[in-house]
Order: C-alpha cells, then sequence, then structure tokens
C-alpha cells in the first residue's frame, strides 16, 4: 500500500510517495554547500549514550554526496559529522534520504526528507533550534512549552523511533527529559513500557527499561524491578461531519465506547480497500460497542461528502486550520492512514501500523 506523507506543519501539503532504497540497503544523498572535492563527513552510530564513528562519506567539488550502508536489522538514529557541528536522522530499514546542509554549522542549517520518520525528526529538531535562538541553549529544557509540545510527539507514538530520539537527547549535557522529573519519568515510563511491549530485542528497550527503573521511587505496593503500564490519554478531537453535526471523540470514549481513530483521505488509491478492512471489524465488534471515528484530511469537501455518504462510521472532515492542523500534530499524523485503538477508558491502547493486525488490537478491548 502506498502512503500518502503529510509534510511537517501543515495538512494541504499531500503528496503520494512510496518507499524506495538502493538494493538491500540504507541510502542518503544530498548537498553540503561550502564543502569541496574530497572533503570528509564522518558517519557516526549511538550505543545508548556515546556516539562512535562508522564510516565517512567525502563529497565532491560540489559539495555532494552519495552514500549507501546495510542495515542492522533494527531502526536507528545516525548523525553526520562536520567539524564541531552535526545533524540527525533516522534509519527504519532500507529507505532513501536526501539531506541538504550547509557548512560549517550543518546543526541548524539542513533538511532531511524521504520518510514519515524523518520529517518527524526534522520537527523535533525545528522544535527545539526555535527554543534555543529564543531562550539561550540554557533555558531550552526549562521551556514548558518545548516540553509539552514534544510530551505530546512522544505520547502519540511512544513506540517510534523519534520518541526514543527525544528522550536520550542531551542539552548542553543535560538530559532534555530528566528521569528525576516526576512528569519526564512518566514519559520515559510510556517509552520504555511500548518498547518493551512492542521491540523485546531491540538493543534499546534494555537502555530505557534501566533508565526509567533506576529513577523510579520506591513503592511499598509494587514489585521493584516491573515496568508499570503507562497510560496514554487521547487527545480531543471536535469536528463536523457531513450533515453539519459535530462529533467529539471525547463524548465517545467517556461513554465507555472502544474507538478506532482513523486519519485518512477519500481521494487516495488505497482508499477503498482501507475502508474495506475498518468495515470488517466495525461489523464484527460494533454490537459490542465499537465506534470508529474517522477523520478525512481531503481538500476536495465534494468527494469527501459523496464518500461519507455511503459509511456507516462517524467520518468527519479535519479544516485546513490552525485546530485541524494542531489534530495532526497532537497524534503524530505524518503519513495517511494512521490509525490508533483507544480502550474504554479512554486511554490509547495502540498504534495499528499493520492493517493485518487490527482486528487483533480491537479484540484486545472489547
Amino acid at each position: 500500500m502506498k502512503h500518502i506523507f503529510l509534510a511537517a506543519g501543515t495538512a494541504a501539503a499531500l503528496l503520494i510517495s512510496s518507499c524506495s532504497g538502493s538494493g538491500d540497503k540504507w541510502r542518503i544523498n544530498g548537498t553540503i554547500d561550502g564543502l569541496g572535492d574530497n572533503d570528509v563527513v564522518l558517519l557516526e552510530g549511538n550505543n545508548q549514550g556515546g556516539w562512535y564513528v562508522i564510516d565517512t562519506i567525502s563529497t565532491d567539488k560540489n559539495g555532494k554526496f552519495d552514500y549507501s550502508h546495510a542495515p542492522q536489522g533494527y531502526p536507528d538514529i545516525y548523525r553526520l559529522r562536520a567539524g564541531a557541528h552535526s545533524l540527525y536522522f533516522p534509519i527504519d530499514s532500507i529507505e532513501t534520504l536526501t539531506i541538504n546542509a550547509t557548512a560549517p554549522d550543518i546543526s541548524t542549517n539542513h533538511t532531511v526528507s524521504g520518510t514519515p520518520q524523518a520529517a518527524n525528526l526534522a520537527r523535533v529538531d525545528s522544535l527545539l533550534a526555535a527554543s534555543a535562538a529564543s531562550k539561550g541553549i540554557a533555558g531550552v529544557i526549562a521551556d514548558e512549552e518545548l516540553k509539552r509540545d514534544l510530551g505530546q510527539m512522544i505520547l502519540a507514538d511512544p513506540n517510534g523511533i523519534v520518541a526514543y530520539y527525544v528522550i536520550s537527547k542531551r542539552i548542553d549535557g543535560k538530559p532534555l527529559f530528566n528521569p528525576s522529573v516526576s512528569l519526564d519519568h512518566r514519559i520515559i515510563g510510556a517509552v520504555a513500557n511500548s518498547f518493551t511491549q512492542n521491540r523485546p530485542s531491540d538493543p534499546r528497550t534494555t537502555y530505557l527499561k534501566k533508565l526509567y527503573l533506576d529513577n523510579r521511587k520506591p513503592s511499598a505496593s509494587a514489585p521493584a524491578k516491573t515496568i508499570e503500564a503507562q497510560e496514554v490519554g487521547s487527545f480531543e478531537i471536535k469536528l463536523f461531519d457531513r450533515k453539519g453535526v459535530e462529533h467529539s471523540l471525547h463524548e465517545l470514549t467517556a461513554a465507555g465506547k472502544p474507538v478506532v481513530l482513523n486519519f485518512t483521505a477519500y481521494t487516495a488509491e488505497w482508499s477503498p480497500a482501507l475502508n474495506i478492512e475498518l468495515n470488517k471489524v466495525y461489523e464484527k465488534y460494533h454490537p459490542q460497542g465499537l465506534e470508529i471515528y474517522q477523520v478525512s484530511v481531503d481538500t476536495d469537501e465534494y468527494a469527501w461528502k459523496q464518500t461519507a455518504a455511503n459509511l456507516p462510521w462517524i467520518s468527519v472532515l479535519n479544516s485546513l486550520s490552525a485546530e485541524g492542523n494542531n489534530n495532526l500534530l497532537n497524534y503524530n499524523v505524518v503519513s495517511l492512514p494512521t490509525t490508533f485503538v483507544i480502550n474504554r477508558q479512554g486511554v490509547i491502547a495502540e498504534r495499528v501500523t499493520d492493517l493485518s493486525s487490527l482486528d487483533r488490537a480491537v479484540a484486545a478491548q472489547m
């Protein structure tokens, strides 16, 4: 299935994209302005706190480079270092990323594109750079608005590589999310719990569990060495259906209904197949209380209404407004379709990345 990738910060910019690669390797290419023939940048990997050199990459006389590397079997964060400055990028498996930067300060003068994860990590770096510009490096960690935005991104997808990136980020030698701070510790726990459940063989899982457990306050009622499930609440969405009736996501969850929250585009070529799969779980579990809250980002309102008229569940249109954009940002929607299962307590139980597992995810909440 092809996915629609959403440009960071706007619901209006839609483009069709599919995963590309270089054989069985991941690939990065692009240009670093300010570098010339045979200038070298370092490719570095991370081992839970320390960076090490993997390889060197040479640029041509125009600063262009093209490099590929065998995948290591799990998503990870890498960085390119030129002198004292670095830029970061995520690799899942065998995708291709385009990196354009300007030396010498490539850390603040770069773009990374090619995958939803890259766009999301770029948004994190953009938020950090904006905070540093307005409050200074020392003020970034104390920036409450920044921490709230990053916390929402993490909780919307605690199993993602970008969540790990934010949790492990250090600013001026200090952790951005400090495990000794109660709220930060709970967010770290959400990521540790998600990795424990979904990525038990990922080498970062052990690091995250230790980070959480080593900073947990003793509890007389809880075992000393367990990861407590961290509840990730859902964000409110209030949007209108084709008849102009407003529907509140929180009203459904407040009524104790499990909900499939789906972000989609009816004009996409994969939309009919997606709705067939959604209808299977709807027919099976709706008698037991399941609701589907489907958010369309279509810019063609007429086409949306025509499709919505034939659907038995709640279908609402996400407007191209600041509120509509916030709905996408809150749920970390960088590609379509994006699907969540919300349990009867109004807590995000799972972000479903493979529709074949949707029935299982819904059944667990019935």
